[in-house]
């Protein structure tokens, strides 16, 4: 079925990026609704009271995201440490500081520097489990990109295992102060475009059984970071197993979409803030007075021109094109051919 038609890929892309998107950094605890990643995301708009760091945050990583899509189609470039720290750069934007567990001190988080202090997770059972130490993760991490260019050049390991494999064995690296599940799941998705799979999300309403299978390959792997860090495909199979049925589910429902069984893919919590209530947020907000203004005209005339909308609204025509499209993207209105010019018409659920 491929390549696809441009429309069928360009509906794809941009549905994955909102979805990919939010349920990424949702699951890292940012706090930006559904309808606020999409608004954000397709016009640059925001709405509601949301911290601005975790408006930065999603634009930031939705760069990141444009980044790795462009060098995992380079075939001539291969994964490097360079590649990762750059990652990881973009998606936290700039040098920050946090304070420690206890509260009792403050440190700085240098942004695409490895880790200078020691990183840990705390364990259902309220233990700590460390992850490499700060003196092992440049060797570390040099281990594992050479292992994961050498398997590529030998073209045996199947893709997915490859994803899933490297997944585990960066997040028992952990090698940033901050942003390391992201970075995972961006490379994890580098590995798939790149041998021509779907790109995945994990979606946050599923976020108790990512973690599980990631706590039943570290009771697998035991607890010193390095053999996580090399871990087997046997040590990883409750990863692989979850990432395999993942992508199983995104080939169908890509099929289905390609063959018109389906007319859309959405990979996020829905109940967030519905697509209707976005809608009314984006025609009322103050900032797009205008919209309203254009569909109120269109109700009343549906045959109405773009130059008699320029003149009734008193702005230029490339500004009223520049309205049209977006509301035309965002699902609002569409455009019906017709013998005589055609008419538009107001989309509603």
């Amino acid at each position: 079925m491929q390549p696809l038609k441009y429309d069928l890929k360009r509906q794809l892309d941009q549905q994955f990026m909102i979805d990919f998107n939010y349920n990424s950094n949702h699951l890292e605890g940012n706090t930006l609704t559904y309808g606020q990643t999409k608004l954000l995301l397709l016009f640059g708009d925001t709405i509601g009271s949301a911290n601005m760091q975790d408006y930065e945050e999603m634009k930031a990583h939705n760069v990141g995201l444009e980044l790795m899509k462009m060098t995992a189609l380079d075939k001539d470039r291969t994964l490097s440490e360079t590649f990762i720290r750059e990652l990881n750069k973009i998606i936290l934007v700039r040098d920050f500081w946090k304070t420690s567990s206890d509260g009792k001190s403050r440190y700085q988080i240098k942004v695409g520097m490895y880790k200078t202090r020691p990183n840990s997770v705390i364990t259902p059972t309220g233990e700590l489990f460390d992850y490499a130490p700060p003196e092992e993760t440049p060797a570390l991490m040099s281990d594992l990109i050479r292992w994961h260019n050498e398997e590529e050049q030998k073209s045996i390991l199947p893709p997915v295992e490859l994803a899933a494999l490297f997944h585990y064995r960066y997040i028992r690296i952990h090698p940033f102060e901050d942003g390391n599940g992201r970075i995972a799941r961006l490379l994890m998705n580098y590995i798939l475009l790149r041998h021509n799979y779907p790109m995945i999300v994990i979606r946050t309403d599923d976020r108790a059984n990512y973690l599980r299978v990631l706590h039943q390959c570290d009771l697998l792997t035991g607890r010193i970071p390095s053999a996580g860090a090399r871990a087997t495909l046997e040590q990883t199979k409750p990863l692989t197993d979850y990432i395999a049925a993942t992508i199983e589910k995104k080939l169908i429902a890509v099929i289905q979409l390609a063959k018109g069984e389906i007319t859309e893919i959405i990979e996020s919590i829905e109940d967030q803030i519905p697509v209707e209530d976005t809608r009314e947020k984006v025609v009322k907000k103050g900032g797009q007075k205008r919209w309203s203004e254009i569909i109120t005209l269109i109700k009343e005339n549906p045959s109405i021109s773009r130059k008699e909308l320029s003149e009734k609204l008193s702005i230029n025509p490339s500004a009223v094109q520049k309205h049209i499209q977006k509301l035309k993207l965002e699902g609002i209105i569409r455009r019906i051919a017709g013998a005589r010019g055609g008419h538009w018409e107001i989309i509603k659920k």
